[in-house]
């Protein structure tokens, strides 16, 4: 490793009492599942152990700690220089506009400081291989003329990233002879993984390889490997595999490096780190524009931030149960009504999951009290604080209606 890398520190662990000249801050994106930040970590590990002589650390965009504006604060205090090296396979919006607005704030904060930044991972031959390999690893004796391949990114909001993955998909497609090898997106952007395995299925391959371009597991590939059991169920003549995240590789540290070395050398650099515009493309001109770029990004830093793992943190409601409240409804008991609901659900454990709401006239006076479940759209009328039992046993926790009381099924 050059000695434009060294630092004072001797690679121990890490403490910010102790004065350095130079730190390495890795920022990982975060994850609710802790065994994936613990991957995270685990590379974190194996870097320091590669490279000895560097001070290194670690930080979050958001979901874990620790922060990456809290580490940068952190560090200020000691070290002369910070070398932010985002470990994201592409440059999108954390790294376009989450990491460059950070720094931004910490250079103002602690102006005595030098902080840099270097490039996402991006399309490099060393990625390309990794991929490579899962896929070997996968079917080693696999006709490839009766092969398709599926590869699975995370998807973003942000088409160039979008792009970068299909040209990596791509390169891997040069680089082998099998039938098909087709990229899909697990969310936010189309083909969806979904949707690909299913056209792939069409032209009947004898087995299909699906590679998830992911650094780390954690909920994404849980959610991935649920859709692919779920497709060989129906399609149990096609034999289909599930490969593993890039994950700690020799080749994915030599990358690692070599993104440092660039920043440290002053060839390259974060390419936003001191952007003040954006591109317009259609579509997507809300994100574009200095201010407007760095308000987005703040906006989205924030609610992330606070949707990390807490006493509050949980998954959508299942059911959404409206009472009428209003004077009509009321005189005839809602109010004792909605008191035994939202009883009877805390003694089942199912307040995260069904919420039941008050509300104003429902449109049903003379004939209530009214009550509405949704996404199922199913009215009640008449409902009484004995029918309470029936509508949580029977409706809300196993979907079948309480049929004396159906007023209407909205569709």
């Amino acid at each position: 490793m050059s000695s434009l890398l060294q630092s004072v520190g001797n690679g121990t662990p890490y403490s910010s009492s102790t004065s350095v000249s130079r730190l390495i801050l890795l920022v990982g994106h975060g994850s609710r599942e802790e065994a994936a930040n613990k991957e995270f970590e685990t590379l974190v590990d194996s870097y320091r152990e590669l490279c000895p002589e560097i001070q290194i650390a670690h930080c979050y965009v958001e979901l874990a700690r620790p922060f990456l504006a809290d580490a940068l604060d952190e560090w200020a205090r000691t070290a002369a220089e910070i070398v932010v090296v985002p470990l994201f396979l592409f440059a999108a919006g954390h790294t376009k506009n989450d990491i460059p607005l950070a720094i931004s704030q910490a250079r103002s904060r602690h102006p005595h400081v030098r902080f840099r930044a270097a490039r996402a991972l991006g399309v490099h031959p060393n990625l390309v291989e990794i991929a490579n390999e899962q896929i070997r690893a996968m079917e080693p004796n696999s006709d490839p003329s009766r092969t398709a391949v599926v590869v699975v990114g995370r998807g973003s909001s942000d088409p160039d990233a979008n792009g970068e993955f299909c040209k990596l998909v791509r390169l891997l497609s040069e680089s082998n002879k099998f039938s098909w090898v087709m990229p899909s997106f697990i969310g936010v952007t189309r083909p969806l993984f979904k949707d690909a395995i299913e056209l792939i299925a069409r032209h009947r391959p004898e087995r299909i390889l699906v590679v998830p371009y992911f650094l780390f597991g954690g909920r994404l590939l849980d959610q991935l490997e649920s859709q692919v059991k779920e497709f060989s169920e129906r399609y149990p003549w096609i034999r289909t595999r599930t490969g593993h995240p890039l994950g700690v590789h020799a080749k994915l540290l030599e990358l690692l490096s070599e993104r440092v070395q660039e920043v440290v050398e002053e060839r390259a650099v974060l390419p936003c780190d001191t952007c003040q515009y954006r591109v317009p493309i259609a579509g997507v001109a809300e994100q574009v524009g200095g201010l407007k770029s760095l308000l987005w990004s703040l906006r989205h830093m924030l609610t992330h931030s606070t949707a990390m793992p807490h006493v509050h943190a949980h998954a959508p409601l299942r059911k959404h149960v409206l009472v009428c409240t209003n004077i009509d409804c009321a005189a005839r008991g809602s109010i004792t009504l909605l008191s035994a609901l939202r009883r009877l659900l805390k003694k089942a454990g199912k307040t995260r999951e069904i919420r039941v709401t008050r509300t104003m006239c429902m449109g049903r006076c003379g004939e209530g009290p009214t009550v509405a479940v949704y996404p199922d759209g199913v009215w009640y009328r008449a409902v009484q604080a004995t029918d309470a039992a029936d509508l949580v046993h029977e409706h809300l926790l196993h979907d079948r209606l309480v049929a004396r009381l159906v007023d209407n099924i909205m569709q």
